[in-house]
C-alpha cells in the first residue's frame, strides 16, 4: 500500500487528518515511514507487537513491515517517506521516539513541500537536513512485544484487554499449565522482557489513551489495580521518565 507519490526523491512529506476511532487496515510501505501526531494518539500493530505514540511524539516504521493503525480522538498527522539508501542504519523494527521543537517545525514544513521538489534548492536543503535529525531521535519505551506461542499469545491479549497491576506469575502459570521456571524462562525468550516488565509497560499503554482524553490521574490508577496514584506515578515516571500529567492533553 502506497499513500505517496512514486518518485524519485529520497524525502517526501505528506499530512493527514484522521477522525477519532479511524482504523487503516493492514499495510506495509516500500519507503520507511515517520510519523508524527500533533493531537491525539496513534497505535500500531504488527505480528511482533503494538506501538502507542502519544500526542507530539513519533513512530518510526521500517518498510515492509506490515502494520495496522487505530488511532484516538482527532489526529492531525504529519508523515515522513525515506528512501531505503537515506535511512540506513536506522531502527529495523518499529519504534516510538521524542521529536525536538526543531524537528516539529521541519516536519511542519516538510508537508507543504511538492512531492518533485527540487534537491539542489531550497527544499533539498530542507529535506537533507531532515535526513541529519532523523537519526538524533531518541527512543520512548512504548511498545509491547507480543509472542509468537500461541497460548501465551492468548493470554497476554487478554491481559491487554483487561490489564492488572496486581496480576501474578502465579495466575498465568495456572492458566497455561505450566511451572513457574518454565513460564518465566518462555516469557523472557518470547519477549525479551520479564513479566514483571511486560506487565508494567501494558499498563502504562492502557493509561495513557486516557490520559491523553484528560481522564484523573487517580481515577486511572485505581482502575488498573494501582493502591494508591503515587505508586501508579512511580511506575510510570520510571518508566518514560515523566509524569502522567505531563502526558494529558
Amino acid at each position: 500500500m502506497s499513500s505517496f507519490p512514486d518518485v524519485d526523491r529520497p524525502v517526501i512529506g505528506l499530512g493527514m487528518v484522521y477522525e477519532d476511532g479511524e482504523v487503516i487496515p493492514p499495510h506495509d510501505h516500500d519507503r520507511d515511514q515517520l510519523l508524527y501526531g500533533m493531537t491525539g494518539v496513534v497505535i500500531a500493530s504488527s505480528a511482533q507487537g503494538v506501538w502507542l505514540m502519544p500526542p507530539q511524539r513519533g513512530m518510526w516504521i521500517p518498510a515492509g513491515i506490515v502494520h495496522e493503525v487505530r488511532v484516538i480522538g482527532k489526529v492531525i498527522m504529519r508523515s515522513l517517506y525515506l528512501s531505503p539508501d537515506e535511512s540506513r542504519g536506522m531502527p529495523d523494527q518499529c519504534q516510538v521516539v521524542g521529536i525536538s521543537p526543531l524537528m516539529r517545525s521541519l516536519l511542519s514544513e516538510a508537508v507543504s513541500i511538492a512531492p518533485e521538489y527540487d534537491v539542489n534548492g531550497r527544499d533539498g536543503a530542507l529535506m537533507a537536513l531532515i535526513e541529519h535529525e532523523i537519526r538524533n531521535m531518541p527512543a520512548i519505551p512504548l511498545s509491547l512485544p507480543l509472542p509468537l506461542h500461541k497460548a501465551l499469545s492468548r493470554r497476554c491479549h487478554a491481559f491487554i484487554r483487561t490489564p492488572s497491576a496486581h496480576d501474578t506469575i502465579e495466575n498465568w502459570c495456572n492458566d497455561l499449565g505450566m511451572s513457574r521456571r518454565s513460564f518465566t524462562r518462555l516469557f523472557r525468550m518470547e519477549t525479551g522482557l520479564s513479566f514483571g516488565e511486560w506487565r508494567q509497560q501494558a499498563c502504562t499503554m492502557a493509561a495513557l489513551p486516557r490520559l491523553a482524553a484528560g481522564e484523573a490521574v487517580t481515577t486511572i490508577a485505581l482502575d488498573l489495580g494501582y493502591d494508591n496514584p503515587a505508586a501508579f506515578t512511580s511506575m510510570f515516571k520510571r518508566i518514560l521518565g515523566a509524569s502522567p500529567r505531563d502526558y494529558r492533553q
